[in-house]
């Protein structure tokens, strides 16, 4: 504490310390690494869907993918099943449908 008084602080007292810092350069990757992860299915399955099914293909396969990563993490947390998934299932088709009624609203949307 003679040496630094505020470091000893934040170690002793708050528990902070350079092995606990945050790495923002690493979170940053980690997330950029999981996004282009999880955007492959629904790629592949655009690409081999039938144009004219292709939204409700894609939607489709986007949600159930969802509910599983929804009881996946329910599952690693602790949480209970069903009521993760269906809230994560939920949540994810209330943000497809607000992406879609933007898409209409400003002309761009498939039809």
């Amino acid at each position: 504490m003679a040496r630094d008084a505020l470091a000893a602080h934040a170690r002793d007292e708050l528990g902070l310390s350079e092995a606990l810092a945050a790495r923002p350069i690493q979170a940053a990757l980690a997330s950029a690494a999981m996004f282009a992860i999880g955007a492959g299915l629904p790629i592949l399955t655009v690409m081999g869907a039938p144009y004219p099914y292709i939204v409700a293909v894609v939607s489709g396969v986007s949600l159930i993918c969802l509910a599983a990563l929804g009881a996946l993490s329910a599952q690693i947390g602790g949480a209970p099943a069903w009521l993760s998934t269906a809230r994560v299932t939920f949540w994810g088709a209330a943000a497809m449908a607000a992406t879609a009624a933007v898409g209409m609203l400003f002309g761009t949307s498939v039809k």
